[in-house]
């Protein structure tokens, strides 16, 4: 046992930094040299309490004479990514001090927007060389954490005051970290720090504009921002002067390491993860050596018998071989969400492999979301292969209608609370709306390459010889004797989830906390395996139930067995709603529909890959243990 431990933990060790040990294909490191220009590009506000991303310059910020969005790639669009140049430049190795960007006057209405913005408590984000800027913060025992983006501004009020005022932070000192060759002048950006202040600029004279010499802060005196400095109020017609530091900080850190420090895997994270895979894996094996030792019992008693009289005398699931491959209800719509559950486990398993093969960059922006995107859409072809097979052993004949069904059911529905979602998000003037021609773009990739490829998946698949049962089936019905309490379909499916869940929950947390905390999330190893345990998990739970449920004399399994495993999603979703009441601040109605919208469509694709999964697994089972006994 002790070296079965120990081997698991290595291969934990050894996947879960799979991810992090790898140089990115695709992504080639910027080499920089001493005054060489670094042009800061500004990301979109966003807001853990609404959940609605807004344009960098939705509020008045200082602004370039021309902004362009450089977001190039289908996955930053859709996850509401705004990428624009800004007036924030500075060269390579080279500090400044208190170098001015602009000076606004606020109107009265842009006042009250960013007043709004800093109850909600929007975040400016920043990217410089694909690394966001980040604000650090020391934890407990002295471990560093990186919070992405730094605050707008701030609320407080005055000593002696029950006035809140408003405050913008208009102030950065950027810490740019840098890795240099020792026998060249050439550098690479390892990261990119900022601290946020808030001061009230002064000046004497007329506005100069960058040529402006400020009393607050002198580059030629090396007077610097301080804390003790008056903060800037937000207030109607008075002026606000942004500026900002930059220093630069050698460091360690290699380019291909650079995201480690921000994607930091806490203690808590490994202890969590290997309790769960050791459990899991223990109930795993344990149910395993159950059923091998019963069914071989069982079998072998079934194979003793030496006359019709005494097997007539049996019980148990050997006395359903006529009737335990009888076609269930809605044969069709089983085979089409096992399709779904096909393609949609195709796309995740890629994936992960193109992830922990390191052919995922973090640098590429978006690329994980514009990766799964178009492998979902190529796996049409293996979810129409799988559903047409199943199709055709069920006894049915029209591949074409039921090709229909698998390639417009689940996207049907997908893009009509995608379109409902979208219109709420168009409503707030959010920038996480989709533009009209991306969804012209998504249309395009379901009729014109998906639903063609799920036609030919369809017919490659019902071409193949049909898949034959072990055993005949037997023209009239047998009758399915009372059954217990604990096999009540209800009850024994509910119980089936549990497990599938305790295999993903530590995972799913950490996940939802990227999604809507905006954390960092890079963990792909410990996913992959985390993926692997939940495979066996679905099918040694459904495989322990269905055998259940035949000892008892009943023949409905298959429905059971995909409802089995794809009952874990109804904890998801149950998990979801807590997490949105304990740990989210969400206020607004429409962030709120976003949230669950979202998460509904989640748990709706997560019940039909551990449906799936289910389902295989007891196919396999029963058609294993009914050719594996001698039928008269």
């Amino acid at each position: 046992m002790a070296t079965t431990h120990t081997a698991l933990l290595v291969l934990v060790l050894a996947c879960a930094s799979a991810a992090r040990g790898f140089h990115f294909p695709g992504v080639a490191p910027v080499d920089f040299r001493k005054k060489d220009l670094l042009a800061v590009k500004v990301g979109q506000l966003s807001s853990t309490k609404t959940q609605l991303p807004y344009s960098y310059y939705s509020l008045p910020f200082c602004r370039p004479h021309t902004v362009t969005n450089s977001a190039n790639n289908l996955g930053e669009i859709l996850r509401g990514e705004r990428v624009e140049n800004s007036l924030y430049e500075f060269k390579m190795l080279e500090p400044k001090l208190c170098q001015i960007v602009c000076k606004i006057v606020l109107s009265e209405e842009e006042a009250n927007e960013l007043k709004e913005k800093i109850e909600d408590e929007y975040r400016v984000n920043m990217i410089l060389d694909g690394l966001p800027m980040v604000v650090p913060i020391m934890g407990f025992y002295r471990q560093t954490f990186y919070q992405q983006g730094v605050h707008l501004g701030a609320m407080g009020q005055y000593a002696g005051s029950n006035y809140v005022t408003y405050f913008i932070l208009n102030h950065y000192k950027f810490l740019v970290k840098y890795n240099k060759d020792a026998h060249t002048d050439i550098a690479r950006i390892v990261a990119f720090e900022v601290t946020p202040h808030s001061v009230k600029h002064k000046y004497d004279g007329e506005w100069k504009g960058n040529a402006t010499k400020l009393k607050t802060c002198d580059p030629q005196s090396r007077r610097l921002v301080l804390s003790s400095d008056d903060p800037q109020e937000i207030e109607a017609n008075k002026e606000i002067i942004f500026t900002y530091d930059v220093n630069f900080e050698e460091s360690g850190i290699k380019w291909a390491s650079r995201w480690d420090a921000y994607n930091l895997v806490t203690n808590e994270h490994w202890f969590s993860v290997v309790n769960s895979l050791m459990m899991v894996l223990f109930l795993s094996g344990t149910i395993a050596v159950i059923m091998l030792r019963t069914l071989y019992r069982d079998i072998s008693r079934y194979n003793q018998l030496g006359n019709q009289e005494e097997t007539q005398e049996e019980t148990g699931w050997k006395l359903l071989h006529g009737d335990v491959f009888r076609p269930p209800a809605n044969t069709d719509l089983l085979c089409v969400h096992v399709g779904m559950g096909v393609q949609f486990f195709g796309m995740v398993l890629v994936t992960l492999l193109f992830a922990i093969l390191g052919l995922l960059s973090s640098s590429n922006r978006g690329g994980l979301v514009t990766t799964m995107l178009l492998l979902w859409v190529f796996m049409g072809l293996f979810a129409g292969y799988s559903t047409a097979r199943l199709h055709k052993m069920f006894g049915g004949s029209e591949w074409k209608k039921i090709t229909i069904k698998t390639a417009m059911i689940f996207p049907g529905v997908i893009f009509v609370i995608f379109i409902v979602l979208n219109a709420l998000l168009w409503g707030e003037k959010s920038s996480g709306a989709v533009p009209f021609t991306t969804m012209f773009t998504l249309a395009l990739l379901w009729f014109v390459v998906s639903v063609p490829l799920v036609f030919v998946g369809s017919y490659l698949g019902f071409n193949k010889p049909t898949i034959e049962y072990p055993v005949r089936t037997n023209k009239i019905p047998r009758p399915i004797p009372g059954q217990p309490l604990y096999m009540n379909p209800f009850i024994s499916i509910l119980i089936g989830g549990i497990l599938p869940f305790g295999a993903v929950l530590m995972e799913f947390f950490f996940i939802l906390a990227s999604i809507w905390l905006h954390q960092f999330y890079y963990n792909f190893g410990f996913l992959f395996l985390v993926f692997v345990v939940l495979i066996l998990t679905c099918a040694s739970v459904t495989i322990l139930l269905c055998y259940f449920q035949l000892c008892s004399e009943d023949y409905h399994w298959w429905w059971r067995s995909y409802l089995t495993s794809g009952s874990s999603a109804l904890y998801i979703f149950l998990y979801a709603t807590f997490y949105f009441f304990t740990k989210l601040q969400i206020t607004k109605a429409v962030s709120t529909v976003v949230y669950f919208g979202y998460m509904l469509i989640v748990s709706y694709a997560f019940f039909m890959l551990t449906g799936t999964m289910g389902f295989y697994a007891c196919l396999w089972f029963t058609r294993l243990i009914y050719s594996s006994v001698k039928i008269d």
